[in-house]
């Protein structure tokens, strides 16, 4: 692949149909979540991407085994109820936050053990402390040799007693997941009293595969109390549990009409109330930009996103709940007419890069209008600036966001005018987004309308 990447323009409006890759969310909550049963689980739809695969190297390296096949999008583990085979071992988790967290979960949570894990140097400075911290009041002996609270961290594993305990998600939601979904392993009743606001949309998101691997529903007696049951096995009923499609992944092909006009179909991919993931609710964002959804009653088991032939609207939007979206909607603001305004983005200064401060610098080198604060960006439209090339930090959502403002035909002429720097880093979460990006093109241009 060119790097950078040029993206090209689509000179007819977009049609077809896009094949969204499995959740990552689900698929490495579930990996876990087998390590934890006693009998084989088969995951099927599951994601193929950089950090599912970290995340399934860690299991097998604890002698949890973990066979995978990528044609048929299947994984299958046999874990041993929270037991881990191996008594001493290193992990490597990259920049994979779900993988650092869970499994640091799960090695605190195991009989015996000592486990090392490390990642990449921005790992070392993404959020760990908050789970660190609530692992030792459950009397995990953790120990930190480089910075108190980040990676990396050394383990000695003597299980975990339940109880009361005080945990700070604020800064990663996946912290209070983590420390959820090891609770049946502890001793006692687990009562997390919640510091500070915590994304719930992820923690219901765990609540519910839990449930689904047996488990009782999780007890929120209120805002800030959390409680799951200890002592009852995990087990899932009929041995196979199906990953739905990737509602992050799915946001950029909801955008992409508003850059192109046309229609692309989203098999599968459920946006009502019913779903399991947060992010979903991009769909109502981009409603309120121009976007028309077609009814899942009338294409059953397909989410159909159609542009309207409204002007596109700047909208103004609080994305502390689903905020992996927002770079697709600030990505595409340039578009719209009038300012946008994306809030509640503070946390996503610490993910894989510091992404507020990121997209304001882009949209700028576009020659947009971008006021940027702690917690917000302000976008207003200005004429884009061709012959960009887009840095992406090495975070793939950058990639991903900039790739279909890149699609809209600025001059009119299908020549590119936007180039994207490490395309290669979309491995993460979706290794083939621009082979599909690219079919939906040629696809697009064949189709007479």
């Amino acid at each position: 692949m060119l790097d950078p990447y040029p993206i090209d323009p689509f000179t007819r409006p977009v049609r077809g149909e896009v094949t969204l890759p499995g959740s990552k969310s689900i698929t490495n909550r579930a990996l876990l979540l087998t390590a934890l049963c006693d009998a084989p689980v088969t995951l099927t739809n599951a994601l193929f991407s950089e950090d599912t695969e970290i995340m399934a190297k860690a299991l097998n390296a604890l002698g949890i085994k973990v066979t995978s096949d990528p044609a048929a999008k299947t994984m299958q583990a046999t874990g041993q109820g929270g037991k881990i085979p191996v008594d001493s071992v290193e992990l490597f988790v990259g920049n994979a936050g779900t993988a650092a967290r869970f499994l640091t979960a799960l090695c605190a949570a195991a009989p015996r053990g000592v486990f090392k894990l490390d990642g990449v140097p921005q790992m070392r400075k993404r959020p760990m402390k908050g789970l660190v911290d609530a692992l030792r009041t459950l009397g995990a002996d953790i120990r930190c040799p480089g910075e108190e609270g980040f990676f990396p961290i050394e383990i000695h594993a003597r299980g975990l007693r339940g109880g009361p305990v005080r945990i700070d998600a604020g800064e990663s939601s996946q912290m209070l997941s983590a420390l959820l979904m090891v609770a049946p392993l502890c001793r006692a009743p687990l009562e997390a009293t919640l510091i500070g606001a915590v994304r719930w949309p992820f923690v219901q998101l765990t609540a519910r595969l839990m449930e689904a691997f047996g488990q009782p529903a999780i007890a929120r007696p209120d805002r800030t109390v959390v409680r799951a049951a200890s002592g009852r096995p995990y087990a899932l009923p009929g041995g196979t549990y199906a990953i739905e499609p990737d509602a992050t992944a799915a946001s950029y092909f909801l955008a992409l009409p508003l850059a192109t006009g046309g229609s692309v179909d989203l098999p599968g991919l459920d946006v009502s109330a019913g779903g399991l993931q947060g992010d979903t609710r991009f769909a109502d964002v981009l409603k309120q930009a121009g976007l028309m959804l077609g009814s899942p009653t009338l294409l059953p088991g397909v989410q159909a996103a159609f542009a309207t032939s409204s002007a596109r609207r700047g909208v103004t939007q609080d994305f502390k709940d689903f905020s992996d979206t927002f770079l697709t909607l600030a990505a595409i603001a340039p578009l719209l007419a009038g300012p946008t305004r994306i809030t509640g983005i503070a946390h996503t200064r610490k993910q894989e890069t510091d992404r507020v401060a990121g997209a304001a610098r882009e949209l700028r080198r576009l020659g947009q209008e971008v006021v940027e604060e702690e917690d917000t960006l302000t976008i207003t439209p200005r004429p884009l600036a061709p012959g960009v090339e887009i840095e992406t930090y090495n975070d793939h959502r950058f990639a991903m966001s900039f790739a279909i403002l890149g699609c809209h035909d600025l001059h009119g002429t299908g020549q590119p005018w936007l180039r994207i720097r490490n395309p290669a880093c979309c491995a993460k979460t979706f290794p083939d987004f621009f082979e599909i990006l690219d079919r939906v093109r040629e696809y697009s241009h064949s189709v007479r309308s």
